[in-house]
């Protein structure tokens, strides 16, 4: 694995690699079954602001500092309308048009965006098995996301796009699932950026709250009813996702993402659809189409090759070379050291090996 904690190995470190995306697989399920009795934006901003409080008393009592300039909240400021405001509403509002286990699937995705971001603006690693992993992503995420129509068109004669594509398109719950990844996507590379000026918990703390009130702003003026029909299981899932399907997901993730390979650390969420789908099934009894899971399929691949890509190539580099006779290997060392063109008969076990160098004097000729 290339991402690591601190260097530890330790089975510890590892299972807290693991558990952000574990808990948000878990949560995603626990948001679809509240759906039915809230709002959407009322729960994403549920899931923010009280996350965000818990955020910053952990951070207050492990004695992490608060932002000290403007640039420090300003980058916090574009970090939380990004990965909260707009990444929770996409969210939400995508979770009501689509099953669990297809958009956690969708939501991620978003290690795609992330490897690309990350070549370009901190010249990570990708290579060939990297770029594999991409376009099978993109095969994947296009047999998810695209309506039947356009797959089978495509397969057929072409995809033949018309007004009723479109808006069964920007009306389907898998275009905002992938709006909703590519938020998330530029708030991981963000917190880069946001880190240069404060501390990743602080930030991810305040990040939440600043990004949920905007959603609850929305709430109160387009929805109704939030609370009304919410039962005592229902608040006893919103905690769950609260608490840690956010505080400490998020808490984690953003920590690691501080300084870790982004494009590695993002890839280990193809283990977050591995959970959705699994407690979809068990709790919701959601089932996918065979084209869906095709799909879902290509997905987890690409993602793993990303994640792998050093490994593959390292690999692929490794050419074992023999060699039976080893006084022509030494002869062509030592030339090629001095930098001067070599010419060597043909070696025998008769036969010296008789090297012509320009640079050596006749005296040293003779010698030979």
């Amino acid at each position: 694995m290339q991402v690591q904690i601190s260097g530890s190995k330790n089975p510890l470190g590892y299972l807290l690699l693991i558990s952000p995306f574990f808990l948000w697989g878990t949560a995603m399920v626990a948001m679809k079954g509240v759906i039915p009795h809230t709002t959407p934006l009322f729960m994403a901003g549920f899931r923010l602001i009280p996350a965000g409080v818990l955020i910053l008393i952990v951070a207050a009592l492990m004695g992490k500092p608060q932002p000290k300039s403007w640039l420090g909240w300003f980058w916090i400021s574009i970090f939380a309308l990004v990965d909260g405001t707009l990444f929770q509403g996409f969210l939400a509002e995508g979770l009501v048009r689509t099953n669990a286990g297809l958009g956690s699937v969708m939501i991620d995705s978003q290690p795609l965006v992330v490897a690309l971001l990350s070549l370009w603006l901190f010249q990570e690693y990708i290579g060939m098995w990297g770029w594999l992993g991409l376009g099978l992503g993109i095969i994947g995420i296009s047999l998810i996301g695209l309506p039947k129509a356009w797959i089978f068109h495509l397969l057929d004669s072409g995809v033949i796009i018309t007004t009723d594509n479109w808006q069964q398109l920007f009306n389907s719950g898998e275009l905002l699932m992938l709006l909703a990844a590519l938020s998330m996507a530029v708030g991981t590379v963000l917190i880069r950026f946001v880190c240069r000026y404060a501390d990743p918990v602080i930030a991810t703390g305040w990040h939440t709250i600043i990004g949920g009130l905007p959603l609850w702003g929305i709430s109160s003026v387009v929805e109704s009813n939030q609370w009304v029909n919410i039962l005592p299981i229902d608040w006893l899932a919103l905690s769950y996702v609260t608490v840690f399907g956010s505080a400490i997901a998020y808490g984690l993730f953003f920590y690691f993402a501080s300084s870790g390979n982004l494009t590695s650390l993002s890839s280990l969420t193809f283990l977050t659809p591995v959970f959705a789908l699994i407690f979809g099934y068990i709790f919701l009894d959601e089932i996918l189409t065979s084209i869906q899971w095709l799909g879902v399929f290509l997905t987890l691949i690409s993602i793993y090759l990303i994640n792998q890509r050093e490994t593959f190539n390292q690999k692929s580099q490794t050419i074992i070379i023999k060699q039976p006779n080893t006084t022509s290997e030494t002869i062509l060392e030592a030339s090629a050291n001095q930098n001067l063109p070599t010419l060597t008969s043909p070696v025998n076990t008769s036969q010296e090996p008789i090297v012509l160098n320009p640079s050596v004097d006749d005296h040293s000729r003779k010698s030979i």
